[in-house]
Formats: C-alpha cells, sequence, structure tokens
C-alpha cells in the first residue's frame, strides 16, 4: 500500500490535470478492484511451488503437483471451486491424475498468461504457474501507475493499442468496447514501439511503402547485390534524388546511390506489399504507424513482437470501417472496393480519433479477468524501481 501511495502522490502533484480523466476510465476501476482482489489472494496463498518434470505434463499424466495445481486455479477462478477433479479411472489417485477437467482449467490459465492454450504443462506453463500471487499484486500496482501516465479521453472514441498484451481495443463515444483485435508491435529489445498520444486523421488505401534508410542500408542492399532480380521481385522500385522513378535495374550508378542515400527504395501498392492494403497515420515524432500485412500467418503467434516498431493489425479492413464509419458517406462495401482496387487513395478525417499506446501487463478486462504478459520491453522493471524509490523517499520523510 505503501508503494502505491507513494506514487499516487507523486503522480497528483505531476499529473494533475490528469486525474480526473483517469478516475473516469473504466480500466482503472477495474485495475483497482482487480488488486484487492489479488492482495486478498495472495495473502491467503501458502505459495507452495509445482515440481518440475523432465518432459511437459500432458493430459491423462500422473503429476504430482496436482493438489497445489487445484488450489491454485481454485484460488485465482481458471477452476471454479465447486468442480469436481475426481479421474475416470477407479486405478488413480484423485490427487494426481491431470484429467480433462483440469485440462481446461490450464487452457483458461494460459490464455490470460499470453501463453499457446495447448493444456500442456510445459516449462513456460509451468514458470507462469508459478510466478507468486505477490508479483501479479506488483503488476497490478504498476497498471494503476500506467493508467494515471497514459490515460485518454474515455467520452471521446479511442483506439487503445496495448503493447505487451499485442492487443487493439477499438472504443465508440460511450466508451464501450466496439473492435478487438491482435496487433504486432516493435521487436525487444531494440526495435520498440514507442509509447505516445496522437490523434489518427488519415487512412491510405493500397499504400507505397517507402523504405526507411536504416532498412534499406541495413537488410536490404546486400540481398540487391546478391541477386539481379530482388527489385523486380519484391515489387521494389529505386527513386531518385528528385522524386522520379529511376526503375527496378541494377546498376553500378544506382547501388551507389543508394548505398549513399541519394536513391531511395519503395515497394509498390498491391497484395505483396509489406503494408499490407491500407495503412493509418497519426502524427508523432517516432515516425510510427499502423498498417496491414502481407504476412497474416504471424498473427498466430502468441509473443508478437517482429516489426521494426510499426504496429500491424489483424484485421485491417474491420479497423478502416469502424474509423471511417464516423464520417458520412462510408460503408463496408466501400472499404471493400477501394482495399481491392489498384489506386493510391489517402482519406482525410473530418474528425480526429485518439490514439494511444500503452503498456499495462495486467489487464483488467469488463468480466473481471486478468490477462497477464511478459513484461518484453523491461517497462515494468523500471517502474518498480520508481516505485520502490518513491516508497523509500516517503519512508525517510515520516
Amino acid at each position: 500500500m505503501l508503494r502505491i501511495f507513494a506514487l499516487a502522490c507523486v503522480c497528483s502533484i505531476r499529473d494533475y490535470g490528469r486525474i480526473e480523466s483517469v478516475h473516469q476510465m473504466q480500466e482503472y476501476v477495474r485495475t483497482l478492484k482487480a488488486l484487492e482482489q489479488y492482495r486478498l489472494w495472495a495473502a491467503e496463498d501458502d505459495g507452495e511451488v509445482l515440481p518440475e518434470t523432465d518432459k511437459p505434463v500432458e493430459p491423462g499424466d500422473q503429476y504430482e503437483g496436482i493438489p497445489r495445481l487445484i488450489r491454485l486455479l481454485n484460488r485465482i477462478g481458471d477452476l471454479p471451486t465447486n468442480t469436481d477433479v475426481s479421474p475416470s479411472s477407479v486405478d488413480v489417485s484423485p490427487s494426481s491424475v491431470y484429467d480433462d477437467v483440469l485440462v481446461s482449467a490450464v487452457k483458461r490459465f494460459q490464455s490470460r498468461h499470453g501463453l499457446e492454450p495447448d493444456g500442456r504443462i510445459d516449462k513456460g506453463t509451468l514458470a507462469q504457474l508459478n510466478v507468486p500471487l505477490t508479483s501479479r499484486v506488483h503488476q497490478l500496482e504498476v497498471a494503476l501507475e500506467r493508467w494515471r501516465r497514459h490515460p485518454y479521453d474515455p467520452s471521446r472514441p479511442a483506439i487503445v493499442l496495448n503493447l505487451p498484451e499485442f492487443r487493439l481495443r477499438a472504443f465508440g463515444s460511450t466508451n464501450n468496447l466496439e473492435l478487438e483485435m491482435k496487433i504486432i508491435i516493435g521487436q525487444a529489445p531494440d526495435r520498440k514501439t514507442p509509447l505516445l498520444s496522437s490523434q489518427l486523421d488519415t487512412v491510405v488505401f493500397h499504400p507505397y511503402w517507402n523504405v526507411p534508410l536504416s532498412i534499406q542500408h541495413e537488410e536490404l542492399m546486400s540481398e540487391i547485390i546478391k541477386d539481379q532480380h530482388f527489385l523486380r521481385d519484391n515489387h521494389l522500385e529505386v527513386i531518385g534524388s528528385q522524386g522520379n522513378v529511376v526503375g527496378d535495374a541494377i546498376q553500378d550508378n544506382v547501388i551507389e546511390s543508394l548505398r549513399a542515400g541519394r536513391f531511395r527504395l519503395r515497394q509498390m501498392p498491391g497484395p505483396n506489399n509489406v503494408l499490407g492494403l491500407v495503412k493509418f497515420v497519426f502524427p508523432n515524432e517516432y515516425g510510427v504507424y499502423m498498417h496491414g500485412t502481407s504476412a497474416q500467418w504471424l498473427f498466430s503467434h502468441p509473443r508478437r513482437d517482429f516489426s521494426h516498431g510499426c504496429i500491424r493489425v489483424e484485421k485491417a479492413e474491420d479497423l478502416a470501417e469502424w474509423i471511417l464509419g464516423f464520417q458520412s458517406g462510408w460503408v463496408r462495401d466501400r472499404v471493400t472496393r477501394l482495399m481491392q482496387g489498384s489506386q493510391t487513395v489517402g482519406v482525410k478525417l473530418m474528425h480526429p480519433i485518439q490514439l494511444v499506446t500503452i503498456y499495462v501487463t495486467a489487464m483488467v478486462l469488463e468480466s473481471g479477468e486478468v490477462n497477464f504478459s511478459e513484461d518484453i520491453y523491461g517497462e515494468d522493471a523500471n517502474c518498480e524501481k520508481q516505485l520502490s524509490a518513491a516508497a523509500s523517499r516517503l519512508s525517510l520523510r515520516r
């Protein structure tokens, strides 16, 4: 409690103008309730550690940690307390079998913790099951601080991107959740998607991809030199210093100009474009934006930090429809026609939509369920240090 109180004092001085918006946010209220619940669970829990095994525990296996597993899953709600976990076979001890009921409960646990919900208790799942509930309390404390630092206005439409959860949520003018999807974010640790607050103001159908110089130099030049058909096969064209299209032929003078940065690369619009068929632009100092992707299979991964910093969205057409739905004359068919067309079309929004990227590793849903995520960028660890330092300073003053 001292840690939270200390940070509340610091933030009330530094960010006083935000406090009212924060307390209007349902996410903040839900997180506070979840924190109270997890504090009780942590105080009641015996902290027993589940034993490791040489191989993953599969459905039907016997496992000596079953009694602890039942107690833990009962406590945190993944296994209802009135559930019968007795094995179907009379030859098996009810305290040792990993049966179908427990498998289903573990799958729910895995889904809430960013794991593949396959029901197998492998090293990754075991590690998450063995995280002390006191550590979950700390995650929720940090989540409260995150919402204080990066609130949005719940009285207006908003797109909220939670980076460690790899999730986009779009809220209407009454703060109702209207759209949700997976996202791909910047790769840890060197290509992090930044935390920001902006206004999404433009939707571009069939965008060009202007290749960043860093990617041009560090990743593509070697391929271009090695393969004379690389530019053509990847629908790339060379843009001269005057903005003119030089072509896609590999010549010594072209290579030299690309190396020097006098010439740039861009990828032509279409289904093979790395941005997909639509991109979403919002002003920011980092040069990042949201876009679709030609690599949809990447969304099947539980952990999705694959990009250079921009955000790839799972359902670009749905997002375009939702955004443009706030403007007169925009319906699904019109969005589909533009995405299936061949022309690059930019649409400027009459009323930009607020967009925030946040970093919350303990996201509390409307149902009260908590989704815990890995601290892939180390941001929670940094915030923990600030919480501890603030609490120490407050303690010294008393």
